[in-house]
């Protein structure tokens, strides 16, 4: 079955004086999943996604969101998305009970706050100010008030930026759990593993540009990102034996240190296989399946910036 495209992005092009920060991009969103916009610090992914929200006027191009163009009917299109807010954009002495009141009143349409903060964790923390909130909570509190409105689709950008490992993990399942209450989600992230753990398609973003677009699974078969096993060998082993096998991509060896690039899971196994066949002893062994960010790297030639 074909999925609605609830956002349609043609040739975008986004400029700040003489410098271009978005280079003719085109991709459509569909309807019920969470879209990934990937790509490190300054690689026009916020840029890209404020000019669909309606705050940035473009250059070039065309967008629609929910049908609508995101100037032209900016009034109807506020109605229909949940937007992320910035950290800096809240007073630290507003309390988070009058912050959601306070945005609730700006829509045609707001849902009873009271259950969502209590879906998001945060009923303790109503009477709290802004500024005694953790992180997480205040992340919490930015998922709440994009949602205030009921939106069909919701932008979180840079989510879970700054946040420790177990706040960042319980920021992931509300954002699947925003996409079970049947909303659309655009996820902006420069964390890979972010992209790979939530979204249902990613786009690569860098230097203003498109360069890749599909599911993680798929992004990781076509870009062939290979596996890695990495061990110390009990003796130094004959370079020979790495020559033959057509499995084996890469060798890298440093003293009884080696980490071998092979083709793919299949090729784990025979290499382990060889190893034991030759009677060569190993220890801490570890193996590395390629991940988005493997991708990105095999795409870029670069790892990512922070």
């Amino acid at each position: 079955m074909v999925k609605k495209a609830v956002i349609e992005v043609r040739d975008l092009v986004k400029k700040y004086g003489k410098f271009t920060a978005v280079k003719g991009i085109s991709f459509d969103v569909e309807e019920g999943e969470i879209f990934g916009i990937v790509g490190p610090n300054g690689a026009g992914k916020t840029s890209m996604v404020e000019c669909m929200e309606g705050i940035r006027e473009f250059n070039a191009g065309e967008i629609r969101v929910a049908g609508l163009h995101p100037i032209r009917d900016a009034a109807r299109l506020k109605q229909k998305i949940g937007i992320q807010l910035q950290e800096s954009q809240l007073p630290d002495r507003i309390k988070a009970r009058e912050a959601l009141e306070l945005f609730a009143a700006l829509y045609q349409k707001s849902i009873p706050w009271k259950p969502l903060v209590k879906e998001l964790g945060l009923e303790e923390k109503m009477n709290s100010y802004y500024d005694k909130l953790s992180g997480g909570q205040k992340q919490r509190l930015s998922i709440a008030m994009a949602l205030i409105n009921d939106p069909e689709i919701v932008f979180f950008d840079e989510l879970t930026t700054g946040l420790d490992p177990q706040a960042r993990r319980i920021i992931w399942t509300l954002v699947e759990n925003v996409r079970k209450m049947g909303k659309t989600v655009v996820l902006v992230t420069h964390f890979m593993e972010e992209a790979e753990r939530l979204c249902d398609r990613v786009a690569i973003i860098d230097h203003g540009e498109l360069i890749a677009l599909d599911t993680p699974a798929r992004l990781i078969r076509d870009v062939h990102a290979y596996y890695r096993v990495s061990f110390k060998a009990e003796e130094e082993i004959p370079e020979s034996l790495f020559e033959e096998p057509a499995f084996i991509r890469k060798v890298h060896r440093e003293d009884h240190h080696y980490d071998i690039e092979v083709q793919d899971v299949v090729a784990v196994a025979d290499f382990i296989h060889l190893l034991a066949d030759h009677d060569i002893g190993f220890v801490e062994l570890t193996i590395h399946q390629p991940s988005l960010e493997d991708v990105f790297i095999a795409l870029t030639g670069k790892e990512l910036r922070e």
